[in-house]
Parts: C-alpha cells; structure tokens; sequence
C-alpha cells in the first residue's frame, strides 16, 4: 500500500491515519490537506493507546467460532452418513499433511460441556458452531432424520445457552453427505433443492433457540478449492468452469434457505440469516494500481456479494464482461460464467439481514496475467503477491497484515451501503505453542484496525468472533498448523485441553471492555 511521509510519525494515530487513510482519500485531497489533517491529528495529542479508540463499542459482541467436521470427531458414531471429508481424507494419498484425518479430531462431539465451559471461562457471549448436513441426514435427503444427530446438536445448542452464550449456527461448513458429491455435488442444480430440504429441517427443529443463521460457509473457498485446484474436498479440479458453476449453485442455495426462512420461519422464530464473506485485503501496490484492486474486489467479494447487495443484482458488470471476453478469445461458444435469469437476479437480491466476515490476511496487487487458462485467476488479469517484509504464520498463505483489516472492512462498507457486520473469523496460525505471543500480537494489532474501522471510518461492525477456540483438523493441513487459543493435545487419546497464553490474553481484554 503507498504511503506518503510526514512529519508526525511518532503519533502512532497520526501514523496510522496517514498511512492507511490518506491513501483512500489522495484523490479526492491534495497532498497539502492530507498533510494539514494529520498535522491537527498530531496536535490534538491523540494516542492510539487511548481508550477511546481500544475499547469496544456498548453491546458488541465478543466471540469464539469452530466447525464441525474441524473438531467433533466421531465420524461413524451412530448413524451419520459419510462426507465428502471423510472420503477425501480416508484416500491417505498425500493430499492431506502426513495423511491425517479427522475421524476423532479434538473429540468435541463427546467433550462439548468442557468446551462451553471454557467459552463460559473466557468471558464470550457468543460461540459459532456449524451441523453436521451427513450426521442430521446420513443418506442425504431428507427422508431419513437422525434422531441421534438431532439430538446431539440440541444437547449442545442447551449447554451453549445455559452457560448465557449466544448460539451462531453455520448450516453448512464444508462437509456435505458424499452421496450428493456422488450426484454432482454443487455442480449439479439439483444440490440446490437438497440444501434446501436439509435447511428446512434445521430451521424447524433448532430456531426456537438459534437466532443467528449462516447457511453457508465460505463459498468462495469452497467453490475455488473444492471444484477448482482441488486442494480441498471433494477434490475436483476444474479450473475455469468448476469454481463458476459451483458459485451459481451455491448462491441460488443460500437464496433459497434465506427465503424459506423468511417465509415459514421468521414470524414466530424472530431470527435472522445472514451471507458469508471471506477474502483477502486486495491493496494496491502503487496509485498506479488502483483498477487492479478493484477488479481483483470484483472477482473475489463482488462474485458472491454483488448479486446479493448492490441495487441490480447478478455478478458484478466488470467480471462478467471480462470472463465473457476470455470466453470469447479462448474459443468458447458462450461465457464460462453462467448466467442467472432476471427471475433469479430478483430472488437473490437482498438475502441477507447482516453480512459475516472472515479474514485473515491481505494481499498487493498490479495488472499481469497469471493463473491456469482457463481459471477465475487467469480471467481477471491480476497478479497479486505479498511484500517481503511482512510477518509469517504458520500457513504459507496468511501473512500479517493489519492494516489490510481495516482496508477490507472500510471497502465493503464502500461497495455495499454499510451493511451490519459480525467479523464471524479472524485469526492466526501456528505450530502449537502455548505461549503464542505472535497470536496475542495478531489480536491486539487486527483488533486495533477493526475499531480504527469503527470508530474513524465507521463501518458497522457489530461483534467479532475470533478463530479458532481450539487447534483442530485444519483441513489439508492436518494438525500441523494450530488456530487455537486453546491446545489440543491430540496424540492423547483423551485430547485434554490446556489454555493458551492468548486464551488468558482474550479473558483479560474481554473484562476490560477493551484491547490491551
């Protein structure tokens, strides 16, 4: 991100302000008035330390977040149904770091009192937690019901509650019943229907006590990594089409569920459904590249968000004309990104009663070509790469980077009228230390930028809900790479938990009503 040098970097404020505010307002201002508002800024002596800006805004919630297939365990107990995890981890053919599988992960599903209990401890109103699709419905439709998986999440959903935290449910977290990949998985339209079967049923048997909905997790993810490189279950890789196709369903699924609840659900249960986001800070690397920020916005928030949020609806104009265009070019009949009907476009737009965030870290981008041919990467003539100097995690892709927490929330707010935000993750990897200094440095300085975001932006961010409780089954990459602020000793069959030094960090910051 370009910055412009003055005179008052030792107020950390003035630092701040002119680095990341500034540069969004450089073309509006010029240099002279920039350089005059930091200088008041400075003179105003106001520090970043002070309380103003590190406490958290009256009634906003603090959170932890998990997901089922990441930390229950207990893959075949009683009836639940295979997942499309459960089969791409059971192949042990190397996808996955040293072939691990989450067949017991952290166990959670037989020892979910301790872990309430130590939301409880820890001093958060709110626990975001995802059901198993496979353990409610172990063939995948919906004429078998688990009695037993119905049972279990009501058994969680009670202890959450009477422990006084605020159930968030995600329907859907990855983990879909492998017979429907069978079938085409979200490739197939049908899946559209079957999500809406299975919704349905979670909606009536869980929302006299959840108020707060997300139907699906992560769909970019899910729809890139699942059905594009192939990295992620269930392991298709179908660079150019796969990722579109399966956007296009996934939408009209998340449209569907919001509907039906709307319509049969939210007069007596009085909940709300919202949309997940999750993305990088798409930044700049110079004034220079300021269309390349925005398209790489475009292709990888407006995708899912456009057709939800912005007054028209369908995918945004820019990536539909630039794909259309490619299309054309690689000797394609049509686009490659499909097309809703105006019918559609009307159903889907304004499915949302709030907006869920995650993220974890940023990216700079220019104009250049990269990617497979075709893929949503090669489409949209980015290049996007990480400066140097910025720190590591655990995770090859999650760099630290602050400041691109802000520029994220501040450009959503931009695009999408403001909307009201649960950051629903945000956090940081490791190897599994417990004193987890980095994760603690993570936290202070991303939660600075969100209330910088708050507080001088004035986005709306209403609760943020930090990943992960516990280190957990972190997908392809096993156990190797640790989220949680509480250690999971998982070579011991009984995986005791041992709080991290961040997890104490959490419980101090939450009774102080602010950061520390």
């Amino acid at each position: 991100m370009y910055t412009y040098v003055l005179p008052c970097t030792d107020d950390k404020l003035g630092l701040l302000m002119h680095r990341y505010f500034c540069a969004d307002m450089v073309a509006k201002l010029s240099l002279g008035s920039c350089v005059v508002l930091l200088l008041a800024i400075c003179a105003s002596g106001l520090r970043s330390e002070d309380d103003e800006l590190l406490r958290f805004p009256p009634n906003f919630l603090l959170g932890v977040a998990t997901a089922a297939y990441q930390i229950e365990g207990a893959w075949n107990v009683s009836d639940k149904g295979e997942s499309t995890w459960d089969r791409f981890v059971h192949a042990r053919d190397g996808r996955v770091y040293n072939n691990e599988t989450a067949d017991v992960a952290a166990d959670s599903y037989h020892k979910y009192k301790e872990d309430i209990a130590i939301v409880k401890k820890l001093g958060f109103k709110v626990y975001r937690f995802s059901v198993s699709w496979p353990r409610i419905l172990p063939n995948g439709f919906s004429n078998k019901i688990s009695k037993d998986g119905i049972k279990y999440y009501h058994k969680l959903i009670d202890e959450v509650l009477a422990n006084g935290i605020i159930p968030m449910m995600t329907l859907y977290h990855w983990d879909h019943p492998q017979v429907l990949e069978d079938m085409g998985g979200w490739l197939n339209s049908e899946m559209v229907e079957l999500f809406v079967d299975y919704a349905r049923i979670v909606f009536r048997e869980f929302g006299s006590q959840v108020k707060l909905f997300i139907p699906i997790n992560e769909p970019i993810t899910e729809c890139q990594n699942g059905y594009s490189s192939g990295i992620f279950a269930p392991g298709k890789k179908l660079h150019g089409f796969g990722e579109y196709m399966c956007m296009h369903n996934v939408l009209k699924a998340h449209a569907r569920a919001y509907r039906i609840y709307e319509s049969e659900f939210k007069k007596e249960q009085k909940g709300e459904v919202g949309v997940m986001i999750n993305g990088f800070a798409y930044m700049p690397q110079s004034p220079r590249d300021e269309r390349a920020a925005e398209i790489a916005f475009q292709f990888y928030i407006g995708w899912s968000m456009h057709p939800i949020y912005s007054k028209d609806g369908d995918y945004p104009p820019l990536m539909k004309e630039m794909i259309a265009n490619k299309s054309r070019e690689q000797g394609y009949a049509r686009s490659r990104l499909p097309g809703f009907d105006e019918q559609w476009i009307k159903y889907i737009r304004g499915t949302s009663d709030f907006m869920a965030v995650n993220h974890y870290s940023s990216k700079l981008v220019k104009m250049g070509t990269t990617g497979l041919v075709p893929s949503i990467e090669n489409d949209q003539g980015v290049k996007d790469f990480v400066d140097p100097t910025w720190k590591p995690s655990a995770s090859e892709w999650l760099k630290v980077v602050p400041e691109g927490f802000r520029f994220y929330l501040r450009n959503l707010a931009k695009h999408y009228n403001n909307p009201r935000i649960y950051v629903t993750e945000n956090g940081v990897s490791d190897y599994g230390t417990l004193n987890d200094d980095d994760r603690i440095y993570y936290f202070r300085e991303y939660l600075k930028q969100m209330l910088l975001a708050i507080y001088v932006d004035g986005v709306n961010v209403q609760g943020y809900l930090l990943w992960s409780l516990l280190d957990n089954f972190e997908w392809n990459r096993g156990y190797n790479e640790r989220f949680g602020i509480v250690y999971v000793d998982f070579d011991d069959p009984d995986r005791p938990r041992i709080l991290k030094k961040s997890a104490s960090w959490w419980q101090a910051v939450i009774a102080a009503g602010r950061v520390l």
